[in-house]
């Protein structure tokens, strides 16, 4: 299904220190040694081990999906690293990493993604459906951005389609860059909400919807504590005193 963009909507291991199990790039070609189906060359870029071991196992069957996992990263500097090395033809990109986040990963990676031989793309593969995040990495030069509620098959097919130069993004998503691009006008900076860290964003999007703090962890693949600590900070930098004074200040800002 064709999204308003020109794009397609997409539906619902060990780390890469010192660049483990990573493929040296290989030469020109996108066959398999019989010269018949295409295999796409990717690299997993996400902080959180559980979730990159989740997705190799979904995808990287490679005689079964013709995606091939050539390396793995859990924040901005191994993803660097990892990518210039391999030179993967699509980067599943979380957007929240340690060192800058995914944005900072394009800044850095903004040569291979010019290349026009052998162009490294992207797509961005996030919990988080906020317009900030996906129109952020848009901007930075992503092909397309998926939420991570997409089952193995789609997510297969959206890689296939980046690789192949398409925009793709999760239902509803496509929405946000159509405005962000439409509009000439920059958006207004918010002082409350840049006092928060990207962690702490995503934390309180999940309280404002009436997420559980377990159910957070989970989601967020951190401990309950951890979260306690997180909606603690928050309350703190906005000055409120309860999750409803949360969830109020954060439908006033759209972010739910």
């Amino acid at each position: 299904m064709t999204d308003p963009t020109g794009g397609t909507n997409a539906g619902s291991g060990p780390g890469a220190q010192g660049l483990p199990g990573a493929v040296p790039a290989p030469g020109p070609g996108g066959t398999d040694d019989a010269g018949v189906a295409r295999r796409v060359r990717v690299v997993l870029v996400d902080d959180h081990r559980m979730f990159r071991t989740g997705v190799q196992a979904e995808i990287g069957e490679t005689a079964r999906t013709g995606v091939e996992v050539v390396g793995e990263a859990a924040d901005v500097d191994q993803a660097v690293t990892v990518i210039t090395a391999t030179r993967p033809e699509v980067v599943l990109l979380d957007v929240h990493l340690p060192g800058g986040g995914g944005v900072e990963v394009l800044r850095r990676s903004a040569s291979l993604m010019a290349d026009q031989d052998r162009p490294v793309r992207f797509l961005a593969l996030s919990v988080s459906d906020a317009a900030e995040d996906v129109i952020g990495v848009i901007r930075g030069g992503a092909r397309g951005y998926v939420t991570k509620t997409i089952t193995g098959t789609d997510l297969v097919d959206a890689i296939f389609r980046v690789s192949e130069g398409d925009a793709v993004f999760s239902p509803r998503l496509a929405g946000f860059v159509l405005d962000a691009f439409a509009s000439t006008d920059a958006p207004p900076v918010d002082e409350d909400l840049d006092r928060l860290t990207q962690r702490e964003r995503e934390v309180l999007r999940l309280i404002a919807r009436g997420y559980a703090y377990k159910e957070i962890a989970k989601q967020l693949f951190i401990s309950v504590k951890t979260v306690e600590s997180h909606v603690s900070a928050v309350l703190r930098k906005l000055q409120l005193s309860n999750r409803h004074e949360l969830t109020r200040w954060a439908t006033a800002r759209r972010l739910v």
